[in-house]
């Protein structure tokens, strides 16, 4: 599809934007929202005909890309049959949805409770473990982000909870391995492990093991800067779940469906949780939908006894058919071999080669289309970029590469000191080849500012 240019439509849909939306995560007066005219693939435009490449994938949902035709196709035959019907039903598109989602999900996740996103996943599957054990607390890490509903945002690391802060939700959160930034003073990715590990049971211990309802990890933490865990975690807290008999939760919301190469992030490590939530890549966003996968056991108790909760678009059949259109194009088209593929030949050594030229480039890290660089004023201190939730003229650096990025036909995702790298799974190699280059002239704009 080529751009048009049409400045006065673009003109007319940012102020109906800046006099009605009310957008989330912003100062309203303080953003200025592009006006997006039209997507196709790895990119969008503007109304002034301007491209970006999309190395955001939305918010890291587009996983087969923007308007792929055999999805926009079932969502309009979907439509012409049935636009929706209510949750109690048995409707072809969503039992078939279920069904593709249950034979990708590791071990015995053969139930799909459906959502409409990735927190209100969240909620449920933190629910359904309070209910399976009769335990009330739940343990997440720092550095972290599981959503922006109640319990979901209390479940979160980042900065973006504190607003919200219940402080007696229930939520006990720990340190997570991160070697580049250990919080263990460990020197190698078996000492982190090691020590990790004896952090988060020391802490289930002090908790009170018998008031623990569940452990969630995002499998591999996203927003938060995606930090591969070292090898042995995850299996170690499945262990320490099964010691003390806490749910085992898996955020999958960002890596799962291909993102990391793989159908689920879990996957990578050879790990099997109780409960695990998608999202996003599940239908690449086209229409809302998310889920719980639950394993037998956790099924099993709600098997005469009615699980209380619900939702009125709980498997909408315009979203599941979308799911089923996008994990069959995904299986057709080898989208999870493609993201696994150019991951190791073409991001890996592409990323560590703008590493080693640039003083701003602190780590690179990352599998399949799921990569992130920390950015840093010294290497050798590992001194941020900028500051820990830097604003305003604290945020500059920051600031400047974005805008560096995108003067380059980049689109950046960018939170706090760190770039993502997460372009749609079936992204081509001259695409992230372009991307790279672009990266490559942003980040001689964050080396003015490295000591």
């Amino acid at each position: 599809m080529t751009p048009q240019t049409d400045p006065a439509a673009g003109a007319a849909v940012k102020a109906a934007d800046r006099a009605h939306v009310f957008h989330s995560w912003s100062a309203q007066d303080l953003i200025d929202p592009l006006a997006v005219a039209g997507a196709e693939g790895s990119y969008f435009w503007d109304y002034d005909g301007t491209r970006y490449l999309d190395f955001t994938s939305g918010l890291v949902y587009t996983n087969i890309g923007y308007q792929h035709p055999k999805v926009v196709a079932a969502i309009q035959e979907q439509a012409a049959t049935m636009t929706t019907f209510a949750p109690a039903f048995a409707i072809e598109a969503r039992s078939e949805a279920a069904r593709l989602i249950a034979e990708r999900t590791p071990g015995d996740l053969d139930k799909i409770f459906f959502t409409n996103g990735g927190a209100d996943a969240v909620e449920h599957a933190v629910r359904m473990a309070r209910l399976h054990t009769g335990r009330p607390k739940v343990l997440s890490a720092y550095r972290s982000y599981h959503g922006g509903t109640q319990q979901a945002v209390n479940l979160t690391g980042d900065p973006r909870r504190w607003p919200s802060d219940s402080g007696t939700g229930g939520v006990v959160h720990f340190w997570a391995p991160f070697l580049y930034r250990s919080r263990f003073y460990a020197e190698t990715q078996e000492q982190e492990t090691a020590r990790a590990l004896e952090h988060l049971e020391t802490t289930i211990a002090f908790e009170g093991p018998g008031t623990i309802a569940a452990i969630i990890l995002e499998t591999i933490p996203g927003t938060a800067g995606i930090m591969l865990p070292p090898p042995g975690y995850l299996a170690g807290v499945r262990e320490l779940c099964d010691k003390y008999g806490i749910v085992f939760i898996l955020d999958e919301v960002m890596a799962g469906f291909g993102r990391t190469g793989e159908w689920f992030a879990a996957d990578l490590f050879d790990v099997v949780p109780d409960l695990m939530t998608f999202a996003k890549g599940v239908n690449s966003g086209y229409v809302p939908l998310g889920g719980v996968a639950v394993s037998g056991e956790i099924a099993e108790t709600f098997g005469k006894r009615p699980y209380p909760g619900g939702l009125t678009y709980s498997g909408h059949p315009l979203a599941c058919a979308a799911a089923v259109a996008t994990i069959n194009v995904m299986a057709e088209e080898g989208v999870v071999a493609n993201a696994k593929r150019l991951g190791e030949s073409v991001l890996a050594p592409g990323l560590a080669e703008l590493a080693a030229r640039h003083p701003s480039v602190g780590e690179v890290r990352g599998v399949g289309m799921f990569w992130a660089l920390e950015l840093v004023k010294d290497q050798e201190t590992r001194e941020p970029l900028v500051p820990y939730n830097a604003a305003g003229p604290a945020n500059a650096p920051m600031a400047a590469f974005a805008a560096a990025a995108k003067k380059q036909g980049l689109w950046p995702f960018v939170n706090m000191n760190r770039t993502h790298v997460v372009p749609p799974c079936n992204t081509s190699e001259a695409e992230l080849k372009e991307g790279l280059a672009a990266l490559d002239a942003a980040l001689s704009v964050a080396d003015e500012y490295t000591a």
